[in-house]
């Protein structure tokens, strides 16, 4: 694939996953909403990556930290609330944290995280989005 076709595998990829986090918070699976907003939020960040910096993004669920190796400038907010989100894989995922975050995660804390979701997921979108167009034939 060439970096376009990476581009939007990555875009495609967390459209879907936006669908399922959708999906889950209606069926008020509240948890697993946002461990995959999570995972859109990720693969957003990995096509920022090959945008920016190369094919290959580094394998890591540290959003923080993909973000830092995109050369995506983020303000403290921005910041604070990937290290947020990348704790929804870690507390999602593992037994150990997962009733204490099963319990925090009310429908009141899960909107207001999907909401934060949304909207970082827009504002990485809109520079993708933007260079695809610039690329595709008018």
């Amino acid at each position: 694939m060439d970096k376009d076709d990476l581009i939007r595998y990555w875009l495609e990829s967390s459209d879907r996953d936006f669908l399922t986090m959708m999906h889950l918070f209606e069926k008020e699976d509240y948890h697993w909403a946002l461990f995959i907003g999570h995972l859109l939020i990720e693969k957003l960040l990995k096509a920022y990556y090959v945008k920016n910096v190369g094919d290959q993004p580094p394998f890591t669920h540290n959003l923080l930290l993909l973000a830092k190796k995109s050369k995506l400038e983020l303000n403290e907010q921005q910041k604070d609330s990937l290290v947020t989100i990348t704790a929804f894989n870690i507390r999602a995922r593992y037994d150990d944290y997962k009733m204490a975050f099963y319990k925090t995660c009310t429908r009141e804390y899960t909107t207001i995280w999907l909401n934060e979701i949304t909207g970082f997921r827009e504002w990485i979108k809109k520079p993708l989005l933007k260079s695809s167009e610039d690329t595709s034939p008018t």
